[in-house]
């Protein structure tokens, strides 16, 4: 029988409410930060064993149902030489922000060679996972979202730059958007080659855009990229943050699964998706406050969930750097004893 994760992708029914957290590797362990130290994110992600241990430390302290590769949306990015970074507070600051045709350029095809150390991490990975077989989630950043960290330059509030050339010169956009596919379904298609069994494609800032934007500007192209994929026939999720006006436009994108951010209540969540599967949605900032509270915000989302199956268990967003683990390893407790989405 197939791990509970997967089957609840399919909307199978489970033993147990499957669980993981966003940015579940690294964030607030102690045993990430005594490996990391203070070196760069990037030159973590560049080394495989160090980057396999992390992916598998929360799947030992919690004991998740799934690994989500320790990775980041910017790294192909980086490596066909963009010009990328991820500041410590800041996250990915781009030297020399995409402004016109000449940097179209600058966004080659994806090769193997590339991202060897992503695979190579994956490889280790799912070696290490084969006997508990716990399935490991791959990842990548949704094109209209990785655009806007490559015209803004940065993280941002207005998103001003890329609206204005969404708006200004929908062809240069739509010649970015269409390398930014090619790149992001290679890099899909390489984690799954090598082992992964799940593929989350975070939109993160697509709650930024009207839904007229979206139809226009941003769901195309998340299509192209689940398409790309399809024949793969993994599990996919497509998560982003603020996008409770837009589930219903983003669950007929094709992915198997609907991640729902903690501003929507789940069992309206589950409405507007339809019968697609969803993933979520405890706010973050419920676990700061101790076990209790913790455990209190996760029975909740529980009770929202309901008893249809199609529930995976999630933070509405990522793990935040000050969370107690011991909340998280309570939540996965409680998730597992009381949950009742698809359980027979």
């Amino acid at each position: 029988m197939e791990p509970v994760f997967l089957r609840a992708c399919r909307g199978e029914n489970v033993d147990h409410v499957p669980v993981w957290f966003m940015r579940q590797a690294g964030r607030s362990l102690p045993e990430y930060r005594a490996l990391r130290g203070t070196g760069s994110i990037l030159e973590a992600i560049a080394d495989p064993a160090m980057a396999c241990e992390v992916t598998l430390q929360p799947v030992r302290r919690y004991g998740v149902d799934a690994a989500i590769l320790f990775s980041d949306i910017v790294v192909p990015y980086h490596a066909i030489g963009f010009g990328v970074d991820v500041v410590p507070g800041r996250g990915p600051v781009i030297a020399h922000p995409f402004a016109g045709r000449a940097d179209l350029e600058r966004l080659r095809d994806l090769t193997d060679a590339d991202i060897a150390h992503v695979t190579a991490t994956v490889d280790l990975v799912v070696g290490e996972l084969k006997a508990s077989a716990t399935p490991l989630i791959g990842f990548a950043g949704a094109p209209f979202t990785v655009a806007s960290y490559l015209v803004e330059g940065a993280a941002t509030r207005d998103f001003a730059v890329i609206k204005g050339l969404m708006h200004r010169d929908p062809a240069l956009f739509d010649l970015l958007i269409d390398r930014l596919v090619a790149i992001t379904v290679s890099f899909l298609r390489a984690q799954i080659a090598h082992g992964a069994q799940a593929v989350q494609l975070f939109d993160s800032w697509a709650g930024a855009l009207t839904r007229d934007e979206y139809r226009r500007f941003a769901l195309p192209a998340t299509e192209r990229v689940l398409a790309g994929i399809a024949d793969l026939h993994v599990p996919t999720i497509l998560f982003g943050v603020g996008t409770g006006e837009l589930l219903d436009l983003m669950s007929g994108a094709g992915s198997s699964v609907m991640g729902i951010d903690w501003h929507v209540d789940l069992d309206d969540g589950r409405r507007r998706v339809g019968a697609k599967p969803v993933q979520g949605n405890l706010d973050p900032a419920r676990c700061l406050s101790g076990v209790e509270l913790g455990v209190e915000a996760a029975r909740e989302v529980l009770v929202r969930a309901g008893r249809e199956a199609g529930h995976i268990f999630n933070l509405g967003h990522g793990v935040l750097p000050t969370t107690d683990p011991a909340v998280l390893e309570a939540v996965v407790r409680v998730v597992h004893d009381e949950g009742r989405a698809g359980v027979r």
